[in-house]
């Protein structure tokens, strides 16, 4: 299969010579590329060293502006993204792989029991996974996994799409099962990473969050807009009953309850419409 591995990495160089010669020696014939995100330590000339063809960028753009870089430079018709910390097994390519040559367009490498990099972490995962199978009417089994292969073609359909920071692979995932193409899961074991992670808890934390609100937005917002809507309206419709029998009247708050039900459920239409054309081919 004619393959490229993208591998994002800014200061990896502890392991970016590692993980490439090991990619390399698994696979001589594929394209390996290391997208230096800005380091202002050796990653450069460590990967070109391994064997990788490095994409610079002159400055620290984002995890996802890395992955979209990638993609540009990527000659082959499949991509595999992993991280040039240590985390991800090159000998869990060929799983990977199969699951392409299955006719999977996406195949993403589901991390196991263990591999979470910390309790928070790993409980915020299992909320957005939940979220997102709900969102899609599919099993998602880890949907912030960065070790994924992907066919080239469809992938840069939704580059436009993709952020530049850490939620790529959210965007990408929820992107391929809007657009109907075939996702599957296989299991990983994620290493802890070598070296300081990039994630800022607090500053991430609350990014990650908008997180919940991308997954609706992307695939189906009344799914996410019609259940706060209705929320509403049952607070409104008990407040009425309340002052009815209390006072006798209906109140200001019923009728802001009110309005903001029926406002939340037509920007989650307006959101439907403006979602579908997203992902109108020309």
């Amino acid at each position: 299969m004619n393959f490229s591995v993208v591998l994002p990495a800014k200061n990896e160089a502890a392991t970016v010579g590692v993980v490439v010669k090991a990619i390399r020696a698994r696979y001589p014939r594929s394209e390996v590329i290391v997208v230096n995100d800005g380091s202002d330590d050796d990653t450069q000339t460590l990967a070109e060293a391994a064997g990788a063809k490095v994409v610079n960028h002159p400055y620290s753009k984002g995890n996802g502006a890395s992955i979209k870089s990638g993609a540009r430079a990527a000659s082959g018709d499949v991509i595999v993204f992993m991280d040039a910390d240590g985390q991800h097994n090159p000998d869990d390519i060929e799983a990977l792989l199969a699951g392409i040559d299955e006719g999977y367009d996406l195949v993403v490498g589901a991390r196991q029991s263990g591999s979470q990099a910390s309790v928070g972490r790993g409980v915020a995962n299992g909320f957005y996974n939940k979220l997102a199978s709900y969102m899609t009417g599919h099993k998602v089994e880890d949907l912030t996994s960065g070790f994924r292969a992907v066919r080239a073609s469809k992938f840069k359909e939704f580059l436009y799409l993709l952020p530049n920071g850490f939620s790529y692979p959210t965007t990408s995932t929820m992107a391929f099962f809007r657009a109907g193409y075939s996702v599957k899961y296989v299991p990983i074991h994620a290493a802890q990473r070598e070296g300081k992670s990039h994630i800022k808890p607090l500053k991430d934390g609350m990014r990650f969050l908008l997180i919940i609100f991308k997954i609706g937005t992307l695939y189906s917002p009344l799914k996410l807009f019609t259940p706060a809507a209705v929320i509403f309206f049952l607070m409104g419709l008990g407040w009425y009953g309340y002052t009815f029998v209390t006072v006798e009247r209906f109140t200001n708050m019923s009728a802001l309850l009110f309005t903001g039900a029926v406002v939340i459920f037509m920007m989650g239409l307006i959101s439907e419409q403006i979602t579908a054309l997203m992902y109108k081919k020309e």
